[in-house]
């Protein structure tokens, strides 16, 4: 249980492919003959123990390592600021809500309950990082009571798909009847080949968000508390290139926290898209990144997003782990989707 593995079992009459069909998950459940395996996606797989044929533990990746006095062990000699980052679940959630900040938090254990009127899921949601200090039940009923006295629903944020994640979390939220709403990805990749695929020239770089910016920004009539969450993290860039009637044709944001550039909210006027906009945007985001001392980037991205995966992709980004958000049965329709958008040629994503 809570193990990596590697299952084959005898496949179902007709199934493409051979006799056997293998899965591969995280063992979350074996319970009156059925196990559940939990894919890297999320995905739950139920299969029948009398289908069994063998089975595994897959050890967790090694994390690559530097001899004292040698290079990187399992890397390619390229250049360190073109590798792609090696990086824990814990630090990249950690990361990742920094740079979408609550207005309001508070510790129920290690867990984190998190604040800021609806306006974004990641600000609006538990960050279940460790033990909360109390039975799992009584922890979800003070998470729905914390949320329930602020008129917001509940939400549990959790993760597959890494060493360190949550599956075991998530099947026991699905077991008490709550509900994923929100699956996405985090991708990670090198900063430096994203500042050197474009020269940027145009795109104006701004420690606020103005109107103009907030013009092209797809979600209309942000708040004070949203524009709160915007302006939060680290150290906070909102690009744009100039378009016509004060609209800007394409922005972006991005947030610069130690070794990590977070891109996000990067939106291209439809008429203009599939011109390079976004990429230009990325790039100069990218530059100020790096001259803050950045090597790193992440960013989120759906999984049915094609357009948003194949630049990210040809950008030297891959999928670092799977994320999702749990809402408690019977506690509302659920927050305003996250800020974390990204549309045009650039694709979008969840916060």
């Amino acid at each position: 249980m809570g193990k990596r593995v590697s299952v084959r079992r005898l496949g179902e009459p007709g199934t493409p492919g051979g006799r056997f069909t293998d899965t591969v998950g995280v063992l979350t459940s074996w319970d009156n003959g059925v196990l559940v395996i939990t894919r890297k996606s999320g995905e739950s797989v139920r299969i029948a123990e009398s289908s069994l044929v063998a089975g595994k533990v897959v050890p967790a990746r090694r994390p690559t390592t530097t001899p004292q006095g040698g290079a990187p062990r399992h890397v390619t000699t390229a250049p360190a600021r073109r590798r792609g980052p090696a990086a824990t679940y814990d630090e990249l959630a950690r990361v990742a809500a920094r740079a979408w900040p609550p207005v309001e938090s508070e510790r129920l254990g290690e867990w984190e309950l998190r604040a800021a009127g609806g306006f974004t899921r990641r600000a609006n949601s538990v960050l279940p990082l460790g033990d909360p200090g109390l039975p799992l039940d009584e922890a979800l009923a003070a998470v729905r009571r914390w949320y329930g006295e602020r008129g917001l629903p509940a939400y549990v944020q959790t993760a597959t798909g890494a060493e360190g994640t949550q599956e075991l979390l998530c099947a026991e939220l699905e077991r008490r009847g709550w509900v994923r709403e929100v699956s996405a990805e985090l991708w990670t990749g090198a900063l430096a080949p994203v500042a050197d695929r474009a020269e940027g020239s145009g795109v104006v770089l701004s420690r606020t968000a103005d109107e103009a910016w907030l013009a092209r920004y797809r979600r209309k009539g942000v708040s004070e508390v949203a524009l709160e969450v915007l302006g939060g993290g680290p150290s906070v860039w909102f690009a744009s290139v100039p378009g016509e009637g004060g609209v800007p044709a394409a922005i972006g944001r991005c947030v610069v926290d130690g070794r990590w550039a977070s891109f996000a909210a990067v939106e291209v006027d439809p008429a203009l898209r599939r011109r390079g906009l976004a990429t230009t945007v990325l790039a100069a985001l990218a530059r100020r990144a790096l001259d803050e001392g950045a090597s790193a980037a992440w960013l989120q991205v759906e999984t049915d997003n094609a357009a948003a995966r194949a630049l990210y992709g040809a950008l030297g980004f891959s999928a670092h782990h799977a994320y999702h958000h749990y809402r408690a049965p019977g506690s509302g329709p659920g927050a305003a989707p996250g800020a974390a958008a990204v549309s045009g040629n650039s694709g979008s994503g969840r916060s």
